[in-house]
């Protein structure tokens, strides 16, 4: 009886999550199997993999051939690193103590590596909405522009008002300037 180590679909449509088990290899997909590891969710970002990385180390010792796409899951995880670790400790190459000691060193390494990633990511994401924020600023402005331009009168028209105002502002003055000596002629009489 071949032992495969492969997801099993679960979730509704086109919100797929997958389980991590240990089948026969005869059995449908999303039918029996013997143990689940895991889980495996690619709709976040980035995946969510929960991994009982232990029972993984178990299974591949005891012959059990990863899928593809479960291999590649189990390497991201380390899960393919410990069990290598492991096989050199049973055949005598290394000791329990190096084995773990690389093991962490590795994990070490990975973080370091996955904070990197996020922090990569969160500058990405607030470096694009600054520069949404940027190009909407830009429109905004030009908009502004066009609507104050659209406002305000051309400037053959403005030197023609000024032009009307002075003169009626002159024909105000010569009307007012008669009007008052008017008045004082009146009044000498």
């Amino acid at each position: 009886m071949a032992v495969k180590i492969r997801l099993a679909r679960r979730g509704r449509k086109k919100k797929a999550i997958y389980d991590i088990v240990v089948a026969d290899a005869r059995a449908p997909r999303d039918g029996r199997f013997i143990e689940k590891l895991g889980l495996y969710n690619p709709g976040t970002n980035p995946a969510s993999i929960v991994l009982e990385s232990d029972k993984a180390v178990d299974w591949l010792l005891k012959g059990a051939q990863p899928t593809d796409t479960a291999r590649s899951i189990l390497q991201h995880e380390g899960v393919l690193l410990r069990k290598h670790l492991q096989v050199g400790v049973l055949k005598g190459a290394i000791t329990q103590e190096v084995a773990d000691a690389r093991f962490e060193e590795w994990k070490g390494s990975k973080t370091d590596r996955k904070t990197t990633a996020a922090d990569t990511l969160a500058q990405k994401k607030d470096a694009d909405k600054k520069a949404k924020l940027d190009a909407e600023r830009k429109v905004n402005e030009a908009r502004a522009e066009a609507i104050a331009k659209k406002n305000t009168p051309p400037a053959e028209e403005v030197a023609t008002e000024e032009v009307v105002d002075e003169a009626a502002d002159a024909t105000d003055a010569a009307a007012e300037a008669p009007a008052a000596d008017a008045p004082a002629e009146e009044s000498a009489e």
